[in-house]
């Protein structure tokens, strides 16, 4: 009976039963990890990405344990493609009660190489399709008074990480972009929290960024010794998501092992 009791009580904080939930980005190593949680815990779910044929791939898998699930393909720097998803979303589930952003591209190139275009492209990844993404489906949850929006900032949020200029530049833009928009929704209990997390390394970042050196620097830097994994990234993404957070808007949670109180 206690058991029960301990169960109800959890399945009733957190609980997303009756939400929808919008991943962009969730072809990707984290974003789909969070939809497949959203998911269990009760959420309708629409996973968006600019790669379809990934976001097919962590779809399938999704749909193991998830009923209500659509796909979309998504070019997050055009409204008009954030608008298009929107209008299916409501076809098809009514309402959009929680948005994470985390689409987002980035490159190791030194400095002085950067060509404009490559800048440009991190930039509007990130900065761009968050701002866009949080206009059209931030509107929907202005306009019905309730939602949670999570965006996705860094390390890099600031102190910035080395090479990754513009992709750094862009997480302290995020970062700001979700404290603004914190302060503006808040009084239409929309609230706008950011993840932070430590290293996560997809095997793409092994190859571009993490050198052997790069690697026992980031370690030794991180007081429990190790990278995340993307399902350590869950709990904080079902708080933020849920009314157990209901009182928290204009939040960056750090997930990072420890990595962002670390000095010597």
């Amino acid at each position: 009976m206690r058991e029960k009791t301990s169960a109800s009580y959890l399945s009733q904080l957190f609980s997303l039963e009756n939400k929808t939930a919008v991943v962009i980005g969730a072809g990707g190593f984290l974003c789909s990890e969070m939809a497949k949680a959203l998911g269990q815990a009760g959420a309708s779910v629409a996973m968006l990405d600019r790669d379809a044929s990934a976001l097919e791939k962590k779809a399938t898998v999704v749909r193991k344990t998830v009923n209500r699930l659509m796909t979309f393909p998504i070019d997050v720097t055009q409204k008009s493609s954030h608008e298009k998803v929107l209008a299916e979303i409501r076809k098809q589930f009514g309402t959009v009660d929680i948005l994470i952003n985390g689409a987002g591209i980035n490159a190791p190139t030194p400095f002085f190489e950067i060509k404009q275009a490559e800048w440009d492209g991190i930039i509007a990844s990130h900065v761009t399709g968050t701002m866009l993404a949080c206009q059209v489906f931030g509107e929907e949850m202005v306009k019905q008074k309730e939602g949670s929006i999570i965006n996705m900032s860094s390390q890099s949020a600031g102190p910035p990480l080395s090479k990754a200029f513009a992709y750094s530049v862009a997480k302290a833009g995020i970062k700001n972009l979700t404290q603004n928009l914190a302060r503006e929704w808040a009084p239409f209990h929309v609230r706008v929290n950011a993840l932070r997390p430590g290293f996560f390394p997809t095997e793409w970042s092994k190859e571009n960024f993490i050198t052997p050196e790069r690697e026992k620097a980031i370690l030794s830097h991180t007081p429990m010794g190790r990278y995340g994994r993307p399902d350590e990234l869950i709990g904080a993404v079902l708080w933020l998501a849920s009314d157990a957070s209901s009182f928290v808007t204009g939040a960056e949670i750090a997930i990072d092992g420890g990595f962002s109180c670390m000095t010597i």
